[in-house]
């Protein structure tokens, strides 16, 4: 089975993006609306709106599930108080429940919490209870600077978070650290703050000592982890100079990162430098890379190409990166498919 545990739901239908709109259009005025019972999605639009874009290219490029959340880009959690927050997530998420319902053998959702600035994470608790009871999510994505470029939250290591990993261990459920849009100018959001984000979450673990608090708690970094792999020897080194302990044993042990890096050389610097044992598929499709390379031929984001000709890699390493290592860390999902005998 090949699973990509990065998609998001990019393509929805167009009524989403309008009621957001004019959720923004009312900060100031709430009463005047839109009321998250406005909103009207039917299955059919719903279905179209995947059969013609991740399940169609899914089926081109040979990939069986996806771990599905709401567009991170639309989290954009600087907008608003929390109420906006709150109210936006809540319909972000019941629509990638409704499109796994549609879709199981192809999709299982992951959570978007309601995250504010300056707002206490345990905030946050009740949409995540509600996505893993009852709409059986297996991951949800942690922003670490929900004020959209400003960085004004603490560092991922601080105790203002501890409410999220309190409960992200007592469901054994995994976060992928994963920003939303950048208000700040300084900062393109997909080419810049992403990337800036994976590799600012890696240095901030190394910094502290949040694993030994929560040796069960596990990051996804996405994007092939920013910088972290290339200049794998700073992280090393910076970690020799802070007295930390070797990065097997100091972050390896909850921290994993995806393939969304979309070149041949990218895909063989990850699997060489970081060990296999902490590599997941993904390829967060139709996201924010969508053309076609010009010296392959073949589209940036289809990650599958690269895996299989990286040379350095055994079928047993394959088998790990698409399936094996993807169920080890996303337990609630692997629970789910032994449910259903694969």
């Amino acid at each position: 089975m090949i699973i990509d545990c990065h998609g998001h739901y990019t393509t929805a239908p167009k009524a989403l993006a309008d009621w957001r709109d004019q959720q923004i259009a009312n900060l100031n005025t709430p009463e005047l609306g839109p009321k998250a019972r406005d909103l009207k999605i039917s299955d059919d639009e719903l279905r179209e709106s995947i059969e013609t874009n991740q399940l169609a290219k899914m089926k081109e490029r040979g990939s069986d599930l996806t771990i599905f959340s709401p567009r991170a880009s639309f989290m954009a959690h600087h907008i608003g108080d929390f109420n906006t927050s709150a109210t936006w997530a809540a319909i972000c998420n019941e629509l990638c429940y409704r499109v796994a319902q549609l879709f199981p053998e192809h999709f299982v959702p992951a959570a978007m919490l309601p995250q504010s600035p300056g707002v206490d994470p345990a905030t946050c608790i009740p949409e995540l209870e509600k996505c893993v009871k009852d709409y059986g999510n297996v991951g949800l994505n942690l922003n670490p600077d929900p004020s959209g470029g400003h960085w004004t939250s603490s560092p991922l290591t601080d105790r203002h978070w501890y409410p999220i990993y309190e409960k992200m261990v007592e469901y054994d459920i995994p976060a992928m650290i994963h920003v939303s849009t950048s208000c700040n100018a300084c900062f393109h959001t997909t080419g810049a703050h992403y990337l800036n984000a994976d590799t600012t979450a890696i240095m901030q673990c190394i910094q502290g000592e949040l694993f030994k608090d929560f040796p069960t708690l596990k990051f996804l970094i996405p994007h092939g982890g920013g910088a972290a792999p290339y200049h794998w020897g700073r992280f090393r080194g910076l970690a020799q100079e802070l007295k930390k302990p070797l990065l097997d044993e100091h972050l390896l042990n909850n921290v994993f990162f995806d393939t969304c890096v979309y070149h041949q050389p990218g895909i063989d610097l990850l699997t060489k430098v970081i060990p296999v044992k902490n590599i997941l598929f993904a390829s967060e499709m139709i996201g924010a890379v969508r053309g076609i390379d010009p010296t392959t031929g073949h589209y940036y984001d289809d990650t599958k190409r690269y895996i299989e000709a990286a040379q350095t890699l055994s079928a047993d390493d394959r088998y790990a990166i698409y399936e094996g290592n993807t169920r080890r860390v996303f337990s609630r999902l692997d629970a789910q498919l032994k449910a259903k005998g694969l």
